[in-house]
Order: C-alpha cells, then structure tokens, then sequence
C-alpha cells in the first residue's frame, strides 16, 4: 500500500454543517527507471458526522463559537486530532457564504484546520466539489455522456456541466430549500430570503404572515422553472435569469442526464410526510422536482452521496498533486491562498527580456491595487524545450520577478507543461534563497492555490486549486 493522507472536509452551508475525514492513499504509476507519476489511487471515507443546522446569530450573522463547537466535538466523536490531518478543505457554501462574518468563522476554525487546510467559499469550487462528491463526473466519462449536476441546498442551487468526464462549466441559482422558513408550531413565516425580493417574485409572504403549502405552491413552481430553463428543458430565459446569482452567466444546453444532491435531493429522492419537516420550503421544492415533467423526461443519475455531496467532496476530492519534476529551495510549507498571475502563450514566447517586461507589466497591476502581494506565476511551458530555451525562459522569469523578490516574497512558478524541475535548477544558478517550481498544473487568472509540504518522499506536493470568493 502506498502511502497515505489524512482528509478532512468541513461544509458550513446555508442549512447545515458537517465534517467528513477520509484517508487518501498515493500511488507511483510510473514504470520502473522513470520520473515518477504518483497520483491519488484510492479514497476511503473513515468518519461521516451527524448533519447540524448551522447555526445563525441573525439572518446575516454566523455564530462562529456555535459553528466551532460542532466541528471539536465532531473531532472527538471521530478519535482523530487536528494534528493528524494533513489537507482538505473548510468550504462555506450557498447564502452561509454572504454572511457579514464568514471570515471570521474561518478563524474561529483555524486549530481545527490542521497543517494544510484551505479555507474558502465560492460557487464555482462548491459546484465542482459537488459533483464530485456524487460520482455526476465518473458516471460522464463511463457512459460517455454529459451530465448537468444540481447541487440544491439552503440558499443556492449550483449547477456543473461534465462532458465525458470534463468539466465544461459552472453557474449558481438563488434556488434553495430555506429562501423562506416557517415556524411549524404556529405556520407563521420567520424569514424571507432577500434573493426572492431580487428575483421580483409577487405575492411573497413576509414575516409574521401565517401560509399555507397551496399559498408557497406558485413560488416553489417559478423556482422549479428557473431550473427547468438551465437545463435546456424549458424555452425562454426568464425564470433563470430572475433567480441567477449576481456576476454569474449560464448558457442552457439540454444534456441527457440531470444529477442532484443537496438537501433538497433528499426530499426529491424521500420527501417527508409533512411538508414543514424542516421549517422551510425544502419538501416542496423537493416534491416539485421529483413531479416536474421536463426533470422526468431526462435522463436521471442518482450518486452515492445527496446531502453530504459537498462536504465528500471537500474531504475526498479537493486536493490534487503536482507534477513529479519539481523544484523547492528553502519553502516554508504549506503556502496558502496564493493568487495566480498567469501569462498568456503570446507572452511567453519571445526572448529573456520580452518575458521579463510581460511579467513586469502584469506585476504593475497589484502594485497600482495597494502593493506587491505574494502570488504564483503561472506558465503554460513547452513540452520538449531545448536547453538554451530552458535557460532563456529562467533568465526572463528571475528578471520579470525581481520586483517581487525585492518586496521580501517568495518566487513561485507553477508550470503546465513537465518542465519544473529544468527550469527550477536554471532560475537556482540565477538567484538566491527560496525558490519553487512545481509543473502538472493547470490554473487561471483569478484562481488561488495552496501548496502542501512535500509527500511520497518529497516527489510531489498537495495542491488545492480554488477561486476564493466571498459574495457582498
């Protein structure tokens, strides 16, 4: 058995919270007297928690010491410590993540985060994660196909397209199963979801008005068209557009097979007798998903995992590892939240100096922000470059990043192409002190990383790739 991670996944979201550990086991697959290709070779789930409410000081305020206390007794409950978990990732999802404290929450979780825990919220990682989680990705690439997951939570639906295995792309809905909440007792309502205002939605019920299951009956029907029209199963864009998240676009494009997870999915899968088992309208959303006629003429893959999709996949499928041709002088591990500043081909492709100015060009825009900030540079690479081309690409970098280097920051560079150990020994001639180079990953502008110490006996290092947003 090759070795092993301990994973921890921690999802904070609109509705609940929930922490899941598992053990990844690392594999060379290489063959013998070649570099060596470890990759992640098996997943196991070693503790599931019970599913909390997450709890809420006000609709806009987290209670970070209530949120703190369920995940350390989780921890006990489990037999692990903090100190055993070498990554995974702390994701606060849906309308959780627009609280006016969710950074705070994150400090408040920070013991609990082990060495190399990434703390992040954003749609796009939540989708992935997701649908990951519930296997939408593996059933494409086995039967060929394209799957559109529905992540369907508290405050947001997110939605992943996978193409034969690939993700094409990502959105989010303000469609969610606590956008109203209802006191059982009384069947008064005690919350009204600002996203329902945006959507301009009539006849809302406000705080205080007592409702009926008939009376929510044509809001839940207008949310359950917004999804039906982003999956390409009903004509028009006006549903969808009503309930997108603010900054998102989403293409509809029918695809033969839908996917859900969430706590919604639970109630479309085995709703609850009474439609206020939980307060809100997640039994009739769920109800109203399962009856849509457009959802039961497609195509339905139902995963292993529905409401625990997102938390798996923070636990089991975040993290990621480099390349084996890596390169690392005096890093202090783990390098966490780093923003990527990535050059595009046509800038890579010229002499020393050409590189040099591109790289100084795009460093002029953080210094024009409030200052140079430690970031990564980003390359595509060249698949068999010659040795003088090796030697002029770390001349240009070392050039290019020598503002950076002076502001007292570590030079990162993260390489596509298998070129990172060449090109770290190149830039090592050129310059002192610390210095990484790592290859085998793909990123973007506006994408951050974090870089784990080294494992398989310093062969690669954990990456975890994420776009680092909280909504306002």
């Amino acid at each position: 058995m090759g070795e092993q991670l301990l994973s921890v996944g921690i999802d904070i979201g609109t509705s609940t919270t929930q922490l899941i550990l598992s053990r990844l086991t690392l594999e060379n697959r290489a063959a013998p007297f070649t570099v060596p290709r470890v990759a992640i070779a098996g997943r196991e789930v070693c503790y599931r928690s019970a599913i909390h409410f997450t709890p809420l000081l006000s609709d806009t305020v987290i209670d970070a010491p209530g949120v703190r206390e369920i995940v350390a007794e989780e921890y006990r409950k489990s037999g692990f410590s903090p100190a055993q978990v070498d990554t995974g990732a702390v994701i606060i999802t849906g309308e959780t993540a627009r609280k006016e404290n969710a950074q705070e929450v994150l400090a408040a979780l920070s013991q609990f985060a082990g060495e190399f825990v990434v703390a992040t919220a954003g749609p796009d990682l939540e989708s992935i994660l997701a649908a990951r989680g519930t296997g939408a990705d593996e059933y494409s690439l086995e039967h060929h196909t394209t799957v559109l997951h529905f992540d369907i939570g508290g405050g947001t639906s997110n939605l992943a397209r996978y193409s034969q295995g690939e993700l094409v792309s990502t959105g989010c809905l303000d469609v969610g199963g606590r956008l109203i909440k209802v006191d059982p007792a009384s069947g008064k309502v005690t919350y009204v979801s600002p996203a329902l205002l945006r959507a301009g939605l009539r006849g809302l019920p406000m705080p205080g008005d007592p409702v009926t299951a008939e009376a929510l009956a044509p809001i839940v029907r207008t949310m359950v068209e917004a999804l039906e029209q982003a999956a390409g199963l009903r004509p028009g864009r006006d549903r969808l557009e009503a309930f997108l998240t603010p900054g998102t676009r989403w293409t509809p494009e029918a695809a033969p097979v839908v996917s859900f997870s969430g706590g919604v999915a639970d109630c479309i899968y085995a709703p609850p007798e009474h439609w206020l088992a939980f307060g809100d309208l997640g039994v009739l959303l769920g109800r109203a998903i399962a009856a849509s006629p457009a959802f039961r003429r497609a195509g339905r893959f139902r995963g292993a995992e529905t409401i625990r999709a997102t938390v798996v996949g923070a636990g089991s499928h975040a993290t990621d590892l480099s390349g084996s041709t890596i390169f690392y002088r005096d890093i202090p591990f783990p390098q966490k939240n780093i923003p990527i500043l990535k050059l595009a081909a046509w800038e890579e492709d010229g002499t020393a100096e050409e590189l040099a100015e591109a790289i100084r060009a795009k460093l002029g825009w953080y210094a024009d922000q409030g200052g140079l900030v430690q970031l990564a540079l980003a390359l595509r690479g060249e698949a068999n470059p010659s040795y003088a081309r090796v030697q002029e690409l770390a001349r240009g970098v070392v050039r290019g990043l020598e503002p950076l280097r002076q502001a007292g920051f570590v030079p990162i560079v993260a390489v596509e192409a298998d070129q990172a150990k060449a090109l770290g020994q190149a830039m090592a001639a050129l310059v002192s002190g610390p210095l990484l180079c790592l290859d085998g990953v793909g990123v973007d502008n506006g994408d951050y990383i974090d870089i784990g110490a080294p494992v398989a006996g310093g062969a690669v290092l954990p990456v975890v790739i994420k776009t680092l947003v909280f909504h306002r």
